[in-house]
C-alpha cells in the first residue's frame, strides 16, 4: 500500500524567526512546507508547484499579503489563512475581501493553528455541511433550483442563468449550508459551527464578507440580510 501524500503548504512570512518556528511546527504535524520570505517570491513558489493550502502574512515586501491572496485568486481556489500581527480591522477586511477564507492573528498558539488549517482543508474537500439547528432536510434527488440559480448537491456544481459559477470552497460550503435550509434565517455562530467548522463568539466578519463574495457570484437579492439575526437564502 503507497504512503499518503503529506499536505503542502505554502507559507510566506517575512518574519525569518517566526518563518522558521512556524514551519517546524507544522513539519511536527506532519505537514510538507515551502517558504518564502517576500511575496513576489511566494507567488512564484505558488506558479512553480502544487499546495494544498497558502499560509500569508500581511505585511510582506514587494507584494504584500493582500496583493498575493488576489494574485493567487485570479487562477485558484485553494484555501488561504492570512495571518495578521494586530488584527487591524482594516488587514481582516482587505484580506477577507481579496478572497482569503479565514485568518488569524499572531502570534497564534500552534494548536490553535493547525485547527485552522485542518478546518480549512475539510472545506477544500467538498464535504457537505450536516443539518443546523433545524429539522434535517428532505433527501436531495437533482439539483436545487431557486430563480435562476442551480446547485447540484452531487456533482457539486452551481449555475446561474445556464452558466456555470466559479465558486472558492468555503463559499461553496456556504452555499450548500442556506440552500439545505431555504428560507429559513441562520445566525453567524450556526454558519461558523457548520460551515467554518468552529465556534466562535467574537468577530463574525469572516461570516459578513464571504457573504458578500457569494452574493457578487450569485446574485445580490439571492440571500437576504435578517438584521439582527442572520441571512436566509430566499425559496
Amino acid at each position: 500500500m503507497s504512503e499518503p501524500v503529506p499536505v503542502t503548504i505554502l507559507l510566506v512570512e517575512d518574519d525569518e524567526v517566526i518563518r522558521r518556528s512556524v514551519a517546524m511546527a507544522l513539519e511536527r504535524y506532519g505537514y510538507r512546507v515551502t517558504a518564502a520570505g517576500d511575496g513576489l517570491t511566494g507567488l512564484e513558489l505558488f506558479r512553480d508547484g502544487r499546495h494544498d493550502l497558502l499560509l500569508l502574512d500581511v505585511m510582506l515586501p514587494a507584494l504584500d499579503g493582500i496583493g498575493l491572496c488576489r494574485r493567487i485568486r485570479e487562477s485558484s481556489s485553494a484555501p488561504i489563512l492570512m495571518m495578521s500581527a494586530r488584527g487591524d480591522s482594516l488587514d481582516v477586511v482587505s484580506g477577507l475581501e481579496a478572497g482569503a477564507d479565514d485568518y488569524v492573528v499572531k502570534p497564534v498558539d500552534t494548536a490553535v493553528l493547525v485547527a485552522r488549517i485542518r478546518s480549512l482543508l475539510r472545506r477544500a474537500a467538498f464535504v457537505p455541511p450536516g443539518a443546523g439547528p433545524t429539522d434535517p432536510p428532505e433527501e436531495v434527488t437533482g439539483p436545487l433550483v431557486f430563480g435562476d440559480l442551480s446547485l447540484d448537491p452531487a456533482a457539486l456544481e452551481v449555475r446561474r442563468a445556464g452558466e456555470v459559477i466559479a465558486l472558492a470552497p468555503t463559499e461553496l460550503r456556504l452555499l450548500l449550508e442556506f440552500s439545505a435550509h431555504p428560507g429559513i434565517v441562520l445566525d453567524r455562530q450556526t454558519l461558523l459551527r457548520n460551515v467554518w467548522d468552529y465556534g466562535w463568539d467574537g468577530d463574525t466578519r469572516v461570516v459578513d464578507l464571504c457573504v458578500q463574495r457569494l452574493r457578487k457570484k450569485i446574485g445580490a437579492d439571492r440571500i437576504e440580510t435578517v438584521r439582527g439575526f442572520g441571512y436566509k437564502l430566499r425559496r
